[in-house]
């Protein structure tokens, strides 16, 4: 059952990160030969945007997170690098710095071209689950992404097992990278872009719902239903199996990501709004913020629009949430199974068929 939607709200054209105008996303992966990783960028509009990081896991990996504290210098932040690979692939970020120093964009500090570009970063644990442990991103992958983001990433993002969500798992299931946005009345925009790889499962036990799916905008997840009680039962025998079969419920994990607003706030605000998110993240996944998780989530705000007073701002942190929430709904449901070391993680859609309508006559799949 889906909450009511909140008066007035609606999703952007794409219902991704890049209905918020001035921002672009690139993804970058490899996959086979022991790969299974990659890297996502967010690019800021021109001149940078007003940065803040809310993390709440046990285990995380970042960089230049110290920087967005509210009571540090720096304001404008370049580009948010996400990626896989454990804190090895905080790597990828050197990339992306490179690509913009190399562009003339960053801090400036000395004379015409001595800029610093300001590249937080997070990452998700994906180590091995390709087959080899050593294959993770580095600034080559990061680079790569930045240039897809350049070339083609002002449109729809891409979705499931592609960049940073390439080895990510949920739960049992298979996650990856999903995004949501929502236009507030007053003409604001808000988006999420989540890679979802958590410890805790996306899927409640009970029914083999969604938990984010009552939380859709509008008809976003109305076709879907329950599943088949058989196919419940067998996605948790699996699970039990291979509970047992560890001795611990998973390796490491990690929910990441990215809020982008056109909006006019301060560092502190962006940092509440991470907060929010968080609250978002917790109503799709749970557990929740483990000590097996490192779950990071950055805010960007460009500033195209005024600044919001106190009850517009409230409004704000109420879609950011449920953008969050709706963010990783999608990346489960673009996932597709894939064949990790430890065997095949199958997606949402292969585990829980029957949650899906079937196909119309003369569209069936061939």
């Amino acid at each position: 059952m889906s909450t009511p939607p909140v008066a007035g709200v609606r999703s952007g054209a794409t219902n991704s990160l890049t209905d918020v105008i001035g921002f672009r996303v690139g993804h970058a992966q490899r996959m086979g030969e022991g790969w299974l990783s990659g890297t996502t960028v967010v690019l800021a509009p021109e001149g940078g945007a007003v940065g803040g990081v809310d993390v709440r896991g046990g285990g995380p990996g970042t960089r230049e997170t110290d920087l967005l504290d509210p009571r540090n210098m720096v304001e404008a932040v370049h580009a948010v690098v996400l990626s896989g690979g454990s804190a090895f692939g905080l790597a990828a970020a050197d990339g992306v710095m490179q690509r913009l120093y190399d562009a003339g964009v960053g801090l400036p500090i000395g004379g015409p071209g001595e800029v610093v570009p300001i590249v937080p970063a997070a990452v998700i644990f994906d180590l091995g689950r390709g087959g080899d442990f050593a294959a993770r991103p580095g600034a080559e992958l990061g680079a790569a992404a930045y240039d897809a983001a350049l070339a083609d990433g002002a449109g729809p993002v891409a979705a499931g097992g592609v960049g940073a969500g390439t080895g990510a798992r949920a739960g049992g299931l298979k996650g990856g990278v999903g995004s949501a946005s929502a236009v507030l009345p007053d003409g604001t925009t808000i988006a999420a872009l989540v890679v979802a790889n958590p410890l805790g499962s996306c899927v409640d036990p009970q029914t083999g719902e969604l938990y984010a799916a009552r939380f859709g905008l509008g008809a976003e997840f109305s076709a879907l239903r329950a599943p088949d009680e058989a196919e419940l039962l067998e996605a948790l025998r699996r699970a039990e199996t291979r509970t047992a079969a560890s001795g611990q419920p998973s390796t490491l994990a990690t929910t990441i990501g990215v809020v982008a607003t056109d909006a006019t706030l301060t560092k502190a605000q962006c940092a509440k709004v991470s907060g929010v998110a968080h609250d978002g993240m917790a109503r799709a996944i749970r557990p929740v913020h483990t000590m097996f998780d490192g779950d990071t989530v950055f805010t960007l705000a460009a500033g195209g629009r005024p600044a919001p007073d106190p009850a517009a701002f409230h409004a704000l942190l109420e879609a950011a949430g449920d953008c969050f929430t709706r963010a990783v709904g999608h990346a489960v449901l673009a996932a597709e199974s894939v064949e990790m070391r430890d065997g095949r993680c199958r997606s949402y859609r292969d585990a829980f068929s029957t949650a899906f309508p079937p196909p119309e006559r003369g569209h069936e799949r061939s």
